[in-house]
């Protein structure tokens, strides 16, 4: 059932990315303004009180690094999801990050590939630059959160070990006087 679900996940994400791409460069450009105006809305004091010029304005300074920085958040997410499909099917450790990374590599390759055909919009070798950044930074996060999650069951399991004598490499083993 999880493997269907995250496998599930990872075409609906490569669906919502393509259809990202799809949008042709004005309402693309309109999506990003957008979400430029709602940045400064909610970190830019006093926002509200700008002219719509200076809001524009604004929205426009920021568009380009809105929109590389959206590129970077769709392969980040879609790294994490690749990850956790790649394990359901039983991939682990370096398999598992080399075959998410250049599964999110090529997919950006061939979402870039794709924008050559849809109008106003173009092929960049920096795009899938910055999607491959993306997904190397979301590999590092399912990797983190990995970790965290699954240390303090360790922790526990080492914990239990010591108190009950049953791990020979712990201080328990080599002082047994202390102990008694």
């Amino acid at each position: 059932m999880k493997r269907k679900v995250l496998t599930a996940a990872v075409f609906f994400w490569m669906c919502l990315i393509f259809w990202f791409s799809a949008q042709p460069a004005d309402e693309s450009s309109n999506m990003s303004l957008s979400v430029g105006k709602i940045v400064g809305e909610i970190f830019v004091p006093d926002y509200d009180k700008w002219t719509e010029k200076e809001q524009e304005a604004f929205a426009e300074r920021i568009d380009y690094p809105v929109r590389k920085a959206a590129h970077a958040t769709e392969y980040a997410c879609f790294a994490v999801l690749l990850m956790g499909m790649y394990q359901s099917y039983g991939l682990a450790g370096r398999r598992q990050i080399i075959a998410s990374f250049l599964s999110a590599a090529a997919y950006a390759a061939t979402d870039e590939f794709h924008q050559l055909f849809v109008p106003g919009r173009g092929c960049r070798v920096t795009d899938v630059l910055i999607d491959s950044l993306g997904a190397a930074a979301g590999i590092l996060i399912f990797l983190t959160v990995s970790f965290l999650l699954a240390r303090p069951a360790h922790r526990r399991k080492e914990t239990e070990n010591v108190v009950l004598g049953k791990n020979k490499n712990t201080y328990n083993s080599k002082f047994p006087a202390y102990y008694t």
